[in-house]
């Protein structure tokens, strides 16, 4: 136990005091009776406590207690080693003692608790799943474990790794343990041994040229020597695939392609081998840019006759026609092309993930979009609220102008257990966009059934949208499937209706668990002027009834593969039965826009038969206008795209004299030169750091600052962090998945340049030995050690750790206790002070003088007197 004092600089006040109390004492103390002297020394003793309490005094008391903390790395790189860390935590605890407090915490990029900090017993449970393995973080772990333990005991942090770190740096959060209560042992894991191949190096050239050989080098890192195959793709089609023998260590191997591909082409090289420890590092991606002329692609549906192709000039714009179910999931397949148009396209062939990709190519590279129309395009093909009505110069809802029909709508949607997950989000969200393009004062009812009907929403008319909105998306799964009953409740809500349009969109993945006679119930309802569309969701679904259910009942029948094509078919139920979409009249449209427009009609405007009605967004340029102020063809930029909106088809069914007409060819062309990208590139060079970061530069030196937006293949944009080290360079960091990320990179002068970053599998699942180096400077620089046996666990620990106790307040109140007594003193006297107690003395010294002896002892005692 020791006294400490927290400002010592008040023990100074004792020099001019004890000078001042010497010179009295010297001067007066001949004169002091007793009591003054006692008064002297009094007050001596109450100055001398007060300035002790103003120094804030302190005891050391020592803490007995000791805290002992299990940390254990459960990262990719010691996978299989859960089993030996409990075994060898359990064989430790035999030397624990009662005053070590224990806790088992694990970590990977994340941290968590598995046995809280406690002086009980531990049962050490099975692992919980680490959420994401594929990255360590030392430090952070270390961090967390030194705020959860209390900062005043002594603490020893077991540290259980291969010393493998990811992300962070460990070195960095060392320096804020070290000179603590804290030490950390290390207990050195290591992969248990398993056979495994890494592919480590994939390299394809960066730009080449279309017809050139390409060089692709691989290297991969074998533990053995084995036998396997290795594959090579093109964006995502097998070109290549060859048997391989490898040998223990670094093996390189080498294909050569001639690409006919343009722009961006994907490679990804992956190997297999039976057996194999770890798959996540068979598989490496890498981007070549192929320079070639501009690439169109077409997209139509159905394989109908696309007029488009056959009309542009095929020896400037070099084009791929493919249908609506063959369009792709990723980025880099987008990105090969300048150009996209979707000609008469629905959107429930194409889904809200492609559409979602599509917009970022869009936005983010300067691809340019088209879309034609037709009976299965803008409002009418279900892309209301979709990605792709987001980057159209026009609205899918008609605003204001039309003369629209009364309309009743009752959506039936399943919530049956089996509806659970995305599939039941998605079913939700197309009923609310479906009550988003109803008017105020449609009529509209929601039933969710289960093993009954519920009904969400009474089937009246709609006065709070938003209201209805969140009703529905409040809406959770239940139990079993009934259909015929809730088809029945909807039927029976609309058929007192006096409406001119009714209907009803039947959604569900099961079959129903009683059979009843659905054509005599269509039947009636149809004699009310009712309609039924029906969505089979998932392999499960009664197709045979559904598909019955909407022949019989004059609507349409979606067999639905991708659950994220249920909002389009939602969509495009609702806009056919609640919205005159088609105009077709026969009119001449109005021409205004640009001379690139304008010329092409210096001898007349041809007649049009139709058009799909929409509403423009209000910084659209309109080049062609209907007589009803409609827009027919309109384009603006989106992000770094351009697109245009031509609301009439590409057949000449609607177009009209267009398709005879002598520009017609010259029509499309101009569209699509509008579309091509216009920024001026410049080749910004990209290289990787060895600390996973980007360097962005522009070689040319002409770029101030630059700006570098990253998207990932599905289309998502990834966050960011651009830190300027430069005028015209900055360190790039990207939070990604492994996998292709395409970087879009700016400057202030609008130059644009594109390319695709291959992002690694994780460091964990190298081919790689522990970092002994670094467990034994963690251990060494906060005063533990590499352990090697279980029982030196709870050895004592050397740093002692102690609590203050303050004495302050002891001390002041001690002062004014000996304060007031001095005053006492020299007010009352000192016998004053002391008469109580000597009164209660004498008291207590008085004999029993009831009896006759005792008389006669104290007559005698006062005659000796």
């Amino acid at each position: 136990m020791d006294l400490r004092v927290d400002q010592p600089l008040w023990l100074l006040l004792f020099i001019p005091i004890l000078i001042y109390l010497i010179w009295t004492w010297r001067r007066d103390k001949n004169s002091f009776r007793k009591e003054a002297k006692v008064v002297f020394f009094i007050r001596l003793l109450a100055i001398f406590c007060l300035i002790l309490g103003l120094t804030n005094p302190y005891l050391l008391l020592p803490i007995k207690e000791e805290q002992v903390l299990f940390l254990v790395d459960r990262s990719a790189s010691v996978q299989g080693t859960d089993q030996q860390v409990a075994e060898w935590i359990e064989k430790s605890m035999s030397t624990r003692k009662d005053s070590h407090l224990v806790g088992v915490y694990t970590f990977a990029e994340d941290f968590q608790s598995e046995v809280a900090l406690t002086s009980g017993e531990i049962n050490l449970p099975v692992f919980a799943p680490m959420k994401d393995p594929g990255d360590t973080d030392i430090a952070r772990a270390l961090q967390l474990s030194t705020g959860i333990v209390e900062p005043n005991k002594a603490t020893r942090i077991v540290l259980f790794t291969d010393g493998i770190e990811t992300t962070g740096s460990v070195t960095d959060e060392l320096v804020k343990i070290t000179g603590g209560n804290v030490t950390i042992d290390v207990v050195q894991l290591n992969r248990i041994a398993t056979e495994d191949v890494a592919i480590t190096s994939f390299e394809t050239p960066p730009v080449a040229f279309e017809g050139e050989q390409q060089q692709l080098n691989v290297e991969l890192e074998s533990t053995t020597n084995t036998k396997g195959e290795i594959l090579l793709y093109q964006n995502d089609e097998l070109i290549s695939r060859q048997h391989l023998t490898l040998e223990q260590g670094t093996n390189t191997y080498t294909f050569r392609n001639s690409s006919a591909g343009e722009g961006l082409l994907k490679y990804e090289v992956q190997v297999v081998i039976a057996g194999d420890g770890l798959i996540e590092n068979n598989k490496l991606t890498s981007v070549t840019n192929v320079e070639s002329s501009p690439q169109l692609l077409i997209v139509t549906h159905e394989r109908n006759n696309s007029n488009i192709a056959s009309v542009i000039d095929q020896a400037a714009i070099k084009t791929d026609v493919i249908d609506s179910t063959e369009l792709p999931f990723d980025l880099s397949n987008y990105l090969a092309y300048d150009a996209i148009i979707f000609d008469n396209v629905p959107g429930h062939v194409v889904g809200e993930q492609k559409m979602t990709v599509i917009e970022q190519a869009v936005k983010n590279f300067g691809v340019g979009f088209m879309m034609v129309g037709g009976k299965n395009s803008f409002g009418l093909g279900g892309y209301f609220k979709t990605p792709i009505e987001k980057l159209l110069p026009v609205e899918m809802e008609i605003k204001g102008k039309h003369q629209l029909p009364s309309l009743g709508l009752v959506i039936v949607m399943d919530r049956s257990g089996s509806m659970s997950g995305s599939k039941f989000e998605y079913a939700k969200e197309a009923a609310a966009r479906s009550v988003e393009m109803l008017r105020e004062g449609d009529t509209l009812g929601f039933i969710a059934f289960d093993d009954r009907p519920w009904e969400i929403i009474e089937t009246a008319s709609l006065e709070n949208k938003e209201e209805a909105l969140d009703t529905i998306l409040s809406v959770g799964v239940g139990g079993g499937t009934e259909i015929y009953s809730s088809l029945a409740l909807a039927y029976e809500r609309l058929s007192p209706l006096k409406l001119q349009r009714k209907h009803i969109i039947l959604l569900t993945d099961g079959q129903s668990a009683t059979s009843n006679d659905y054509e005599a119930l269509i039947e009636e309802g149809s004699q009310d002027l009712i309609t039924v569309s029906t969505v089979a969701v998932g392999q499960d679904a009664d197709r045979a009834l559904l598909e019955n259910i909407a022949e019989i009942g004059g609507g349409s029948f979606y067999d639905v593969a991708d659950e994220s094509t249920i909002p389009a078919i939602m969509s495009t139920e609702t806009a056919m039965i609640s919205r005159t979409y088609i105009e077709d009249n026969p009119f001449y449209p109005t021409i205004y826009g640009d001379a690139a427009w304008t010329s092409l009609f210096a001898d007349g405007v041809p007649q049009m038969n139709a058009y799909i009605a929409t509403t423009p967004k209000q910084t659209a340029s309109i080049v062609a206008e209907s007589e009803k102020e409609d827009p027919v063809l309109a384009e603006w930029m989106y992000g770094l795209g351009r697109t245009i909106a031509f609301t009439s088809d590409s057949t000449g069914e609607w177009s009209g004299d267009f398709a005879n007409w002598n520009n017609w060819g010259n029509f499309w062309n101009t569209a699509v030169s509008r579309l091509l990208p216009a920024y001026s590139e410049v080749p910004f060079t990209i290289q990787k750091s060895s600390d996973g970061s980007y360097t962005v530069a522009d070689p040319t030196g002409k770029s101030s600052f630059i700006e570098v937006t990253a998207v990932n293949e599905k289309g998502e944009e990834l966050p960011v962090m651009s830190e300027p080290i430069a005028p015209g360079k900055s360190r790039v960091t990207v939070e990604s998945d492994p996998g292709l990320v395409f970087f879009r990179v700016s400057n202030e002068q609008d130059a644009l340049y594109q390319a695709g970053i291959s992002i690694p599998y994780s460091a964990e699942y190298k081919v790689q030995k522990a970092n002994s180096n670094l467990l034994e400077q963690i251990a060494s620089q906060t005063g533990g050690k590499l352990l090697t046996e279980a029982s030196e666990v709870f050895r004592p620990i050397e740093i002692k750790s102690s609590e203050k106790q303050s004495i302050q307040q002891m001390l002041v109140l001690a002062a004014i206790i000996l304060f007031f007594i001095d005053i006492t003193i020299r007010r009352f006297g000192f016998r004053q002070l002391i008469a109580p107690f000597y009164k209660l003395k004498r008291k207590e010294k008085i004999p029993n003088v009831t009896s006759t002896s005792n008389v006669e002892k104290l007559v005698k005692e006062k005659k000796k007197r």
